[in-house]
C-alpha cells in the first residue's frame, strides 16, 4: 500500500494493488476509484484537506488475545 499527499494540489492518492487499471469510477466530482482486474487498485481524492479527509486518522483495533 502506498499513500501520497500532494500538498500543492491538495490531492490524496492511495494505491492498494499494483497492476493495470482496467476501469475507473467516479463516486463524486472529487473521488475516483481505479480498479485492477482483481481488486481496487487506487483511490484519488481531490480537495482532500479542504474536505476534511487529510490528514488521515487511522484507528487500530487490537483483537483480544484470550
Amino acid at each position: 500500500m502506498k499513500i501520497v499527499y500532494y500538498e500543492e494540489d491538495d490531492i490524496l492518492f492511495m494505491e492498494f494493488a499494483k497492476g493495470e487499471i482496467v476501469r475507473d469510477e467516479s463516486l463524486s466530482w472529487n473521488v475516483n476509484i481505479g480498479y485492477t482486474a482483481d481488486a481496487i487498485g487506487e483511490i484519488t481524492i481531490l480537495d482532500a484537506q479542504k474536505k476534511g479527509v487529510y490528514p488521515l486518522q487511522i484507528e487500530r483495533v487490537l483483537a483480544d488475545a484470550a
